[in-house]
């Protein structure tokens, strides 16, 4: 076993050892926390709590296995701390004969601890361990956490299928815990169930050219598939700009009619009285003389009152523009 070299000041002294299946080289960049660390030659799984570095497990690797997207040892800086990507899994469910899997990074900063970015078809988030358990069991419909009401999405089993770096826990490949995920966009709270262990831990969604920014990684992002179960809608701040438009329409037309209503002339044009003797007839007409409506196109008011024997008539009325000589016709009954 060997130290590494000088690091700049401040910077975490790393550990460099060697594999004892293939004597490839290790860096153990998270000290005596680190539980399990992996071979990236032999992919063998040994025990970094062993001076001896125990072998552990042994997992074979497919054809065109894709490299992380973050290499191992890349930093970065997370909510304004510098963090350091020290160990990558992938996990793997089965839903209706189909197979889905995401990629875990393990984060590392000396003073803060752990936390972790997972990645599912260019959608991320950035995880960290709840300090303070939710209201609600795993498997439960809804949780509830610091106020917040987390509604569950999905419960699977979740195996890893694949391993690079180190851990502070004894990972396996095949291993697999039962995952529940609880939703309220743009968070996500999930448990993870191994035996009688419990993990809880909070997602925040993220996108890929925030996680490029944060670790300064070259070129583009993959780009995010599909809608991912705690992204959060892109027609938030649509909705919101459409409210706040609706809300000027509806000012500007209480103003409009306010404004429309205030300068109606709101006079009388035309006054008559009229008698009629229909000498046993059942109808009667006349054409009253022309009257000018001025102003602004408005409202027109009718009023009509009558006297008759049998208290009851209907009258047709008819408004005929001089100029145009088009017709308003309406009826209407006086008792």
């Amino acid at each position: 076993m060997t130290s590494s070299g000088p690091t700049p000041a401040g910077a975490p002294q790393v550990k460099a050892l060697n594999c004892p299946s293939c004597g490839a080289p290790l860096t153990l960049r998270s000290f005596s926390q680190a539980v399990t660390v992996v071979c990236d030659s032999c992919h063998s799984i040994l025990d970094a709590q062993d001076p001896r570095l125990k072998l552990l497990q042994t997992f074979n690797v497919e054809t065109g296995e894709h490299p992380p997207l973050i290499p191992l040892g890349t930093r970065g800086t997370i909510r304004g701390a510098p963090y350091e990507v020290i160990g990558f899994q992938r996990r793997t469910i089965q839903v209706d004969g189909t197979f889905y899997s995401w990629h875990e990074y393990l984060l590392f900063n000396p003073f803060k601890g752990f936390r972790y970015l997972t990645e599912y078809n260019g959608h991320w988030n950035d995880v960290s361990v709840l300090r303070s358990l939710p209201l609600g069991a795993p498997g439960a419909r809804t949780l509830n956490y610091l106020g917040g009401t987390y509604r569950l999405f999905q419960t699977c089993e979740a195996e890893t299928s694949y391993v690079l770096g180190e851990f502070p826990w004894q990972v396996r490949v095949g291993e697999s815990a039962e995952v529940s995920d609880y939703v309220s966009p743009p968070r996500v709270i999930s448990s993870e169930k191994t035996g009688n262990e419990i993990t809880w831990s909070m997602g925040e969604y993220i996108t890929g050219r925030d996680v490029w920014k944060a670790f300064k990684l070259a070129g583009d992002p993959p780009q995010a598939i599909g809608v991912y179960e705690n992204q959060p809608s892109p027609l938030i701040g649509h909705v919101k700009a459409v409210w706040k438009l609706c809300a000027a329409l509806l000012v500007a037309l209480v103003v409009l009619i306010i404004g429309f209503y205030s300068t109606a002339q709101n006079q009388q044009v035309f006054s008559q009285s009229y008698s009629f003797n229909t000498n046993g007839k059942t109808e009667a007409s006349f054409v009253t003389d022309v009257f000018e409506l001025k102003g602004h196109t408005s409202d027109v008011e009718l009023s009509t009152h009558a006297s008759v024997n049998n208290n009851w008539i209907y009258l047709n009325y008819a408004l005929i523009n001089e100029d145009t000589g088009h017709a308003y016709d309406f009826g209407r009954e006086v008792s």
